[in-house]
């Protein structure tokens, strides 16, 4: 029944981290992310387990509590994302998917999107997005330019690929930004990737 609950209405998104700070941003990139989910914050395992686990698609662990909790997060482990503060696969636990924390934001995003991607690929599993984020918003030739943007190429070289002048380039990316409503560039790979616009992969 609470599956069936779940699978209804906006699938649900946990975050267990006594880190407050670090849940709030995880959280935000999150939504933003995944707009058609909701995320619910836990400060302890306590607190999450008393609303549920089963209700939620996946979880983001902090290392310490999935430590502390390893044989119930071993049963789980195709659900549990553990968060670290570190890179270094040493530090890691084995089988275990694990996202580090202690990131600049750019790459925040692009971990994230690389969980999206390759656990869900092609959507399976994930409800539809909204009409409103489904719909064809910028010209062929704001998409083309939007590529090239989360793709890290500079206003000259996107001009010189594209065979546009430089004026005619930032024009486009004012375009784009003030169509989707976006300023930065980790919101705009994000609306790229989504949109299928660009392989995660290029970025």
């Amino acid at each position: 029944m609470e599956q069936e609950k779940m699978m209804q209405g906006r699938p649900r998104i946990a975050i267990v981290d006594p880190n407050t700070l670090a849940v709030l941003g995880l959280r935000n990139i999150l939504q933003t992310v995944i707009p058609i989910m909701t995320v619910e914050t836990f400060s302890s395992f306590a607190e999450f387990y008393a609303a549920g686990p089963e209700n939620f698609f996946h979880y983001f662990i902090a290392q310490t509590i999935v430590l502390e909790k390893r044989v119930y997060f071993s049963d789980l482990i195709h659900k549990t994302i553990v968060l670290t503060i570190s890179k270094d696969p040493n530090s890691q636990l084995s089988g275990f998917h694990s996202f580090c924390i202690n990131a600049p934001e750019d790459e925040l995003v692009k971990d994230l999107l690389k969980v999206v991607q390759y656990g869900h690929a092609g959507g399976r599993n994930l409800p539809e997005m909204p009409q409103a984020l489904r719909n064809k918003i910028l010209s062929n030739r704001e998409i083309e330019v939007l590529s090239l943007i989360v793709q890290g190429f500079i206003n000259k070289e996107i001009a010189e690929q594209l065979c546009i002048s430089l004026t005619t380039v930032i024009t486009h990316r004012k375009n784009i930004m003030d169509k989707l409503g976006m300023r930065s560039v980790s919101a705009l790979t994000i609306y790229a990737v989504m949109h299928g616009y660009v392989d995660i992969n290029k970025i």
